[in-house]
């Protein structure tokens, strides 16, 4: 966590955030709003909270273990979500609970919720009700299929790559689909939901008033699908499965070495001149089906399995240095702890490495920062984690909405909080 508190300040400092969300998708959206400087505050059902708080491995007095024995192991999906963030309790099933919602909406900028379509209006914690008590709320709705959306189905990551054709585009023809390694989904559509959380402020400026912000997770992810012309490559014949390369740009692609990957681009002629040099075949150039940019594609398949030929016969940090001297972009296919490591995303912050506030891990792990940085600004979490649901009930009720502590003592007797 980032506790350094000196100037310059960070972009969103003096924005208030009330978060009704849970799992991955939403907590992440609130994740950047916090690393951006603004003051998050989680609302936890008192009976469990959120559902990551139960997703294993969990970091505790022996260290990262998968079953969780003592009540501050706490799971690494939780600790990871929840930095900068305070925690309260609220059972917004009940009618008393609603009111201290309300009176925190009051107080705040902005309210995002990721539960399925129609739920937070049935709650009584929707976007009419809150723009009720603060007409200049802005209210982000991230959910599976739209806030308009008539289906109330969950939508989990992998139903999204699913639907959204995603998880088709993966993988080689005649071959099943591929789920794309990490939750894609789920991490697309709360950088949409920021973006479009950023834009109605922005927008709030010029007018005074509040909005609604409606994030699809469905709608998110088929749009960044439909980025490729797939109906066009069909109507040429061409192969849109193409597995570990994108022939219609081939060169281009993994290919296999005799200890590991590489991914190579040599897409325009000085590039494919490099790369048969590299492969010591610099006639290739001159072959009738490599010798320009569309043949090389009309060829690809054979290409291909030349490439890998050579490249098979070599260590992948061989093949890198062939690559490199010849000017071809080359990378080798790393593990995602390697690539977390790497200082050129370290040194900026863009990962982070993974902290409990009572224990050492005891083993090296790093998490995800914020990717962006400022001239004249900084990034960074503040050194709060609600490790306990309701770990932040007093804080909150008493020093943002002034309530006594006899009011408070009254909630928690009643199960409110």
């Amino acid at each position: 966590m980032n506790t350094e508190q000196t100037s310059p300040d960070r972009p969103l400092e003096g924005l208030r955030v009330i978060d009704l969300t849970r799992a991955l998708a939403g907590p992440y959206a609130t994740l950047l709003l916090a690393g951006l400087g603004a003051e998050v505050i989680k609302i936890e059902d008192p009976r469990g909270g959120d559902l990551a708080r139960e997703n294993s491995p969990y970091i505790g007095r022996d260290g990262v273990v998968v079953e969780q024995k003592y009540v501050d192991d706490v799971s690494v999906s939780h600790l990871t979500r929840s930095r900068g963030k305070h925690g309260i309790s609220l059972d917004l099933k009940q009618a008393e609970a609603k009111q201290i919602f309300m009176d925190l909406v009051k107080t705040a900028d902005i309210v995002v919720e990721n539960f399925t379509s129609g739920t937070a209006d049935r709650l009584g914690v929707g976007y009419e009700a809150s723009k009720r008590q603060n007409p200049g709320i802005i209210y982000c709705s991230l959910s599976g299929f739209g806030a308009t959306s008539a289906k109330g189905d969950k939508a989990m990551d992998i139903i999204i790559q699913a639907l959204s054709g995603a998880m088709y585009t993966s993988g080689a023809a005649n071959e099943p689909p591929v789920r794309i390694g990490i939750p894609i989904a789920d991490m697309l559509a709360p950088v949409f939901a920021v973006i479009g959380i950023l834009s109605a402020l922005e927008q709030r400026h010029r007018t005074g008033k509040g909005q609604q912000v409606d994030v699809s997770m469905l709608g998110a992810l088929t749009s960044f699908v439909s980025i490729e012309n797939w109906a066009a490559m069909e109507a040429a014949g061409m192969e849109t499965r193409t597995g570990l390369s994108v022939q219609r740009l081939s060169p281009f692609g993994v290919f296999e070495c005799s200890d590991g990957y590489v991914a190579l681009v040599a897409v325009h002629e000085k590039l494919a001149k490099g790369l048969f040099k590299a492969m010591q075949r610099p006639e290739l150039i001159d072959d009738p089906r490599f010798s320009s940019r569309d043949v090389r594609v009309a060829n690809a398949a054979i290409l291909e399995a030349m490439i890998t030929s050579w490249s098979k016969t070599m260590k992948t940090q061989t093949v890198v240095e062939k690559l490199e001297a010849e000017g071809v972009p080359v990378a080798p296919v790393r593990h995602p702890e390697e690539a977390m490591r790497d200082s050129r995303v370290t040194s900026r912050k863009e990962t982070a490495p993974v902290v409990h506030p009572n224990y050492e891990p005891k083993v090296d792990m790093h998490t995800a920062g914020i990717p962006i940085t400022f001239s004249d600004a900084r990034t960074g979490f503040d050194d709060v984690l609600p490790i306990m649901v309701g770990e932040h009930n007093d804080y909150i009720l008493r020093e943002k909405l002034g309530y006594s502590v006899e009011k408070i003592a009254k909630l928690r007797s009643k199960g409110l909080i």
